[in-house]
């Protein structure tokens, strides 16, 4: 089921290794997934790629997540991606984390990520290019997201 506003959709199973003793996903493990997001999100992007910009390097200068409802494990899990805000060096990636295959809203937490683009030699902030930034804006405006992942 598509989010509104969304471009992006991963899909991925909950392993074993990610559960608590409680037999929920460890709070820690979110960001994990928030990772997972970003990188597939990105890729999905291509902005690095034949056509984009070329090696870039980013730094997380903030990261948050908003627990609504615990996820279990070998659970399908989907987590939608878009960016929220263009910065002039950075930019902040919105992730919600859904059942996958569930009907209605089956919201399990949002993440929220401040991205930095930065110089590795210096570690300060550089400018993102106007290639990258016309690319996910595009991106993120298409009609019909993309959707990858396990068990699709």
């Amino acid at each position: 089921m598509s989010k509104t506003g969304f471009g992006f959709c991963y899909r991925f199973r909950v392993r074993w290794s990610e559960v608590d003793p409680q037999n929920v996903v460890f709070n820690a493990r979110y960001l994990d997934y928030g990772d997972l997001g970003v990188t597939e999100y990105w890729r999905a992007v291509d902005f690095r790629g034949d056509e984009g910009a070329g090696p870039m390097d980013f730094h997380v200068a903030r990261a948050e997540v908003d627990f609504k409802k615990p996820i279990e494990p070998d659970e399908l899990i989907e987590i939608w991606c878009r960016t929220e805000r263009l910065g002039t060096t950075s930019m902040t990636i919105l992730m919600e984390l859904h059942g996958a295959g569930r009907n209605g809203d089956d919201l399990r937490a949002i993440i929220r990520e401040v991205q930095v683009h930065v110089d590795l030699d210096t570690h300060r902030p550089k400018p993102l290019p106007p290639l990258v930034r016309q690319k996910f804006t595009d991106f993120d405006l298409r009609a019909t997201p993309v959707i990858r992942g396990e068990a699709m």
